[in-house]
């Protein structure tokens, strides 16, 4: 991180105090655990991170009252150093937010405290083999059975699937509303009968994910996270603090790609002369450092935006993890490139860039949403004017 970063007028004194405590935290305490899965799996690894996290007082900051620069800076700054420490941080706060802000007070009481301390791994499940980014495609149903509600149907692509100790699950609660209408919120304990852990799933970057299944798993009607109902309102205000923090942990992986890749370009030897040292290097190195300096402003301009009151930033928010994610990208891309046939050798800090960021594209709404969501947003604004 550039060390004038700080100093932008989106941050504040408690925000550059934070920052010199992680960093120490993060290269003594998590640098120790390892995730090349030839130790342990991948679980067991997560497991381990969350509980160091917990352990550390960093996850106190995914619970509610939410600081969005906090979570962003938290995760670019874990991102730089340990990709999946930042999945583990990032998750405890997705799975944990509904309750944090719509839960009642005997749900905040059973779960935040653990959440926030490591001893319970929470996880978001509202993603279906069917309704991905489309959330009003959901299909698991949640049956009003006397005081419990009754669940059939499957989840995937779950974060923490099978390492989680509960799940927030999203169903739909009124059999007759369609859309995004009629959805509900569940707190489901991963040892509630019905509830099964169908597959567990590989994917290119070492992140828990897995397949879940509800034949008839019945919940009490007090595990629903804030009224019968308002589902998708419960899933799009988390969203809504969780999506820049997505742009910060793309943010963190491609800093750490340019600053792997200048010390590279400036020892490297080609044509009797360093690679830093020819145009073509220069200008790439200085597109690099452009679309990270961008990405950030866009990342911490809707952090602040939110954390100053403004009640939703889904527009903001949007932009960030739309332009922040796919900068990364290309920034790690360049510097693959700049390494050459070392950028894609096996275990390389840059090969593991290009694996882990991958996915920020995709998951908590795809590059092509957001631009839906942005273009609506535009479409909507030019009619009230």
């Amino acid at each position: 991180m550039r060390p004038d970063f700080l100093d932008w007028p989106f941050f504040e004194d408690r925000h550059r105090t934070l920052h010199r405590e992680l960093g120490p935290f993060v290269k003594d305490t998590l640098g120790a655990i390892k995730t090349d899965g030839k130790d342990e799996d991948e679980r067991a690894t997560c497991a381990r991170l969350v509980k160091a996290l917990g352990e550390g007082g960093w996850l106190q900051h995914v619970v509610a009252p939410f600081d969005v620069r906090t979570l962003c800076l938290i995760r670019e700054t874990l991102s730089h150093h340990h990709g999946l420490a930042d999945f583990a941080f990032a998750m405890q706060g997705l799975g944990s937010a509904p309750i944090s802000l719509f839960g009642s007070d005997a749900l905040k009481e059973r779960y935040l405290g653990d959440t926030a301390s490591g001893k319970q791994i929470a996880a978001f499940a509202l993603s279906e083999p069917d309704a991905g980014s489309d959330v009003g495609a959901i299909s698991t149903s949640a049956t009003p059975d006397q005081d419990t509600y009754v669940l059939n149907g499957t989840k995937t692509w779950i974060s923490n699937g099978g390492l989680a100790d509960y799940y927030v699950v999203f169903a739909r609660s009124e059999a007759e509303a369609t859309g995004t209408k009629g959805l509900s919120a569940f707190v489901v304990d991963k040892d509630t009968p019905g509830l099964m852990i169908v597959e567990e799933i590989e994917v290119i970057a070492p992140h828990p994910l897995a397949k879940l299944a509800f034949e008839d798993c019945r919940v009490a009607r007090t595990q629903m996270v804030g009224e019968p109902g308002r589902g998708f309102k419960i899933a799009m205000a988390t969203l809504d603090i969780f999506r820049s923090t997505v742009g910060a942990a793309a943010l963190g992986f491609a800093r750490r790609a340019l600053d792997e890749t200048v010390p590279r370009v400036e020892s490297r030897q080609q044509f009797g002369q360093k690679l830093a040292d020819f145009q073509l290097t220069q200008a790439r190195l200085a597109d690099m450092l452009t679309a990270i300096d961008t990405a950030a402003l866009l990342v911490y301009r809707a952090a602040w935006t939110k954390d100053q009151g403004a009640e939703r930033v889904t527009k903001e928010s949007a932009m960030a993890k739309m332009y922040a994610t796919e900068a990364a990208q290309k920034v790690v891309d360049d510097a693959v490139q700049l390494f050459g046939a070392e950028g894609v050798v096996k275990g390389s800090v840059v090969e593991r860039l290009y694996r882990e960021v991958r996915a920020l594209r995709i998951y908590e709404g795809t590059t092509e949403i957001q631009k839906l969501i942005i273009a609506r947003h535009i479409r909507q604004e030019y009619k009230n004017a």
